[in-house]
């Protein structure tokens, strides 16, 4: 099962699971989570090849849904259908673990993702991450001046060190199935059916990854979604405006709990 970190206690309101994007982990929602736990149980997850979950050869979505409802079980057959937040790829994972297993979710947030194929591929930032010399790292800063050689956007260095354990001098990322995946990841699979139940796409304003024209096979899959946008910010909405995407995630659960 993935490693999950839980924050919070049970209450009436439905629990909250998270599900990070690509090069991600549990830890680095860990703010939001506690934040979001002070009205019920938060749980976020590392997903496969991620953090300290398990490794495994495929990164599929159909798989990353599998491992997500392994996770809902036991927390739905106590507390009943739960929240279920993905940004990035975990919104991929959720919406297609909505599509498959409608039954364990109460409501759906997707967070600056639509259920499309894109063209844009990471793997240059893998490679990015290949090229530092882990033997020559004795703290954070000795990385982070070998990524700036090829990633120059400060924040995604950031970010991509956080799954770097200096100490051990490994990442906590499976980076050969990353890259072997990758078309995967950027792609979304054919998966039939609709998810009727109450959908949230949060997208950052102004972020190129959700598109006017991707409302349309939003809707034919999620018949019931609602769409909103945090102004002012790109991809990482909740990173570059964290109270503004909890205040938004706080309303939106409330409602739902309060309509059931």
């Amino acid at each position: 099962m993935l490693h999950t970190e839980f924050h919070g206690h049970p209450t009436d309101a439905s629990p909250l699971l998270i599900v990070h994007g690509l090069f991600g982990s549990a830890r680095n929602w860990g703010v939001i989570s506690k934040r979001l736990s002070d009205t019920r149980l938060v749980a976020a997850v590392d997903q496969r090849n991620h953090g300290d979950s398990p490794r495994f050869p495929t990164q599929s979505y159909e798989d990353m849904a599998a491992d997500l409802a392994e996770v809902l079980e036991p927390l739905v057959a106590e507390h009943g259908p739960c929240h279920v937040m993905g940004h990035s790829m975990g919104g991929k994972a959720v919406m297609v673990l909505a599509l498959t297993r409608p039954e364990l979710i109460k409501s759906l947030i997707v967070a600056d993702i639509s259920p499309v194929a894109y063209s844009h591929d990471n793997t240059p930032l893998i490679e990015a991450m290949r090229k530092i010399d882990l033997e020559k790292v004795e703290r954070r800063s000795d990385a982070d001046r070998q990524l700036a050689r090829d990633v120059l956007d400060a924040g995604v260095r950031a970010f991509l060190l956080q799954s770097l354990v200096v100490k051990e001098k490994r990442w906590l990322l499976n980076l050969d199935v990353l890259e072997a995946e990758m078309p995967k990841i950027v792609g979304f699979p054919d998966v039939s059916g609709t998810f009727e139940g109450p959908t949230f796409f949060l997208s950052g304003g102004e972020s190129t990854y959700v598109e006017r024209d991707h409302r349309a096979r939003s809707k034919a899959l999620f018949p019931n979604a609602k769409f909103a946008s945090i102004p002012g910010t790109g991809h990482w909405l909740h990173a570059e405006k964290p109270r503004e995407f909890e205040a938004a995630m706080r309303t939106w659960m409330d409602s739902v709990d309060a309509k059931t």
